[in-house]
Formats: structure tokens, sequence, C-alpha cells
């Protein structure tokens, strides 16, 4: 499952329209939009099962060897630049884990440009896993990757990086043992606990949303609680302007087109049923600009995306190929709950993963005179050997 492609698109939207089955009490007219994003998930599935490509085996991926390569030190002077970026937006903007919640949403003062670095924070945590020689670096990379979108409360942020880590770890695990699916669960655990305390932190308690909650919905706890209506408030919304035939191309100009315009759903026309809820699916956009169809597209343009960068993991695996991929498969697995994958920011990183690859390529080799001495002596000693003579 994991080496097939549409596990990381399908099976979340799969997962996130059944539990919004479960959250609320929806109405016929709401339950077409879930329905929709359910039926194209499945269709998606079972064409790759039967048609599509497989990323490589757990060994191609194992036996890949970066440390010391010219991918190896481009990714490193990146991951530097990157934790300088982090360095600065610790220092010259208030930190809001500690100084006040409510200011993770301040972009004032070129925030939003050092944030624009910051945010690719979820590579170090794979950089230093595959490229770091010294432990005491690769330790270092992992918790800068893992702790900094704690200190600014990017739940995002924080699920992309524990996403990589744990992706990276399986697929270069040793295949004489099983997979360490108890590691993994753990950082699921992790994972969903930093998310629970930090939305308390962010937004307070839920007693304000009104919704048509399921008696199961309000008889859980207040952690799980707001798990369960990020991971099902992108699909009841989508099924909610479906239902409402509601049209506004605006939100998906802006957000495909730098500088056009904001993509804040909050505070606008769109008639939410709560406003304070107003995320939405990758799809949401493409819904209200062009329709059913215009989302049931974007989805199967989502789906080539990631295609492409499965592709692209070859034998052998490229470095920045494998940050590509990190990176598709995560705005996949997200793809039920916020635009993240049709951003010039998303697009712009997988550029930036292309051009790294090529200067990497245009670095003088330093393997290449050990590799070229190694050669003459074994051409050396194939011409002196009795055979030949």
């Amino acid at each position: 499952m994991l080496r097939l492609p549409s596990t990381y698109l399908s099976l979340p939207i799969l997962l996130s329209c059944g539990l919004t089955c479960l959250t609320y009490d929806l109405s016929e007219s709401y339950l077409e939009g879930v329905l929709l994003l359910a039926v194209t998930a499945l269709a998606i599935m079972l064409v790759d099962a039967l048609f599509g490509s497989r990323l490589p085996g757990f060994a191609q991926f194992r036996a890949g060897s970066y440390i010391g390569t010219r991918e190896s030190f481009v990714a490193m002077a990146f991951a530097c630049g990157v934790m300088f970026f982090c360095l600065l937006d610790l220092t010259l903007f208030p930190i809001p884990l500690i100084d006040n919640p409510s200011s993770y949403a301040s972009m004032e003062g070129g925030h939003e440009h050092i944030r624009h670095i910051s945010d690719m924070c979820w590579a170090l945590p794979p950089i230093g896993l595959l490229c770091a020689r010294s432990k005491w670096l690769r330790n270092l990379l992992v918790v800068a990757g893992l702790a900094f979108p704690v200190l600014v409360i990017d739940r995002n942020r924080i699920f992309a990086s524990l996403f990589s880590f744990a992706l990276v770890v399986m697929f270069r695990r040793d295949e004489s043992r099983p997979l360490p699916w108890k590691s993994v669960g753990f950082l699921a655990v992790a994972g969903a606990a930093a998310f629970s305390v930090l939305g308390i932190l962010r937004s307070g308690t839920l007693d304000t949303v009104t919704l048509p909650f399921s008696a199961m919905y309000r008889d859980a706890p207040q952690g799980i609680k707001w798990l369960l209506l990020y991971v099902t408030a992108g699909p009841y919304n989508f099924g909610a302007m479906l239902a409402k035939h509601y049209s506004n191309a605006s939100f998906l100009v802006n957000q495909v087109v730098p500088m056009a315009g904001s993509i804040a759903t909050a505070g606008t026309s769109i008639p939410l049923d709560a406003p304070n809820i107003n995320v939405g699916t990758e799809f949401f956009p493409f819904l209200m600009a062009l329709g059913p169809m215009g989302a049931v597209a974007s989805i199967l343009t989502l789906y080539a995306m990631l295609w492409w960068s499965v592709r692209r993991l070859h034998p052998p695996v490229s470095l920045f190929a494998w940050l590509v991929f990190l990176r598709m498969s995560y705005v996949c697995v997200m793809s039920p709950f916020a635009p993240q994958a049709f951003t010039w920011t998303n697009i712009g990183f997988v550029v930036l993963c292309m051009v790294m690859q090529m200067l990497a390529a245009w670095l003088p080799n330093r393997r290449a005179p050990s590799v070229e001495r190694e050669h003459a002596a074994t051409v050396a000693r194939t011409m002196s050997s009795p055979t030949l003579q």
C-alpha cells in the first residue's frame, strides 16, 4: 500500500468523508458533495491499483547513499539557510507559544516573507536523516524541524515534519525487519496531541461552533473534537457550497496567481454555516470557480502531479526527487483539509528542488579521482592477467 501512489490521495479523502458522515447529521443536499469526493477518490484508487505506477522497492531507497555527495552538500546548504530564517523568525517577531498565542497569524513588518522560507522547516528532518554524517548534526536538524512549528503554533508544519520523518524512516528500514509501526504510531499520537493542545491555545474551546454535530461528536473529549473538526470541516464546507450553488472565482485566482489578492476565507462573502470554521478542501476553490466538474478535474490533476513525482523516483533515487515526493505526498494527504498543492509556494518548492538537483550536477565530483584510480587499477590487473598474455 505504501508503494501505491493513490494511497496518499484516495485513502485520506475516503477517511475524511467517512468521518464527516459520522460527525454531522448531514442533509441529503450536503451529502451529495461528500459523495462526489468519495466516489472520485475510490475511482482513482481502483484505476491506480490496476494500471498505475509503483514507488521503488524499499531496498532501492535504502541503497541510496547521499552522505558526502554533491546532492548532500547542496541539501545541507539549503537546510542551513532554512534554519537561519527560522532563527530570524523567532528573533525578530513574537514567539506565539511563549508570548501570545494569538500572534501566530500576524504577518506584518516583513514577517510574511521570512515565513515563506522558515515554513520549509519540514524538510530539515529528512535532510538530517539522509545527509548528516555526524549524529549531533542529524539530531539538530530533526529537533529543529519538529520544534520550530510548535514554537510558532503552526499545526500544518508539525504534521508535515512528522509525516516526512516517518515516511523516510519506513522507506529506509532494513527489509529483514518489520515496518516500525510502533514508532510511526507514537509519532501519530504525538502529532495528534500537539495538534489538539495547540488548537485549544490558538482558538479556545469549541463551544461557540454551531454546526449540526452528531451525538457521537458531542460526547467526545475536547481534544478529539478538535481533531474531528479539522478532519471533517473541509468535506462539510465542500458539500455545503455545492448544495448552495455558490460561485466565486476570485478565491481561485488569488490562490494560483502570486500577489493577486488575499486567499483568506474568513470574514468574506462565502456563506459558511459557521464563519469561524472556514477551512475547505484542496478542491474547494475549484468548486466555487468551476463547479463540481472543475472540482473533479482538480482531483485528477493532483493525482497526475503525484504520479509525476513517483515517476521521478527511478533508481538510483535522487535526494531532491525524494524531497519532491515527500512534499507532493503530504499535500495529497492533506487535500481533504485545506489548499496547499495548487499554490505558488508549493510549485516554487518543487522548482527549487529541481534547480538544486541541477546545481548539484554542475558541482565538481570529489569522488571522481578515486573512481578513476580504481578503474585504472582494474584495467592494469586485467592487462597483466595470464589469460590475456
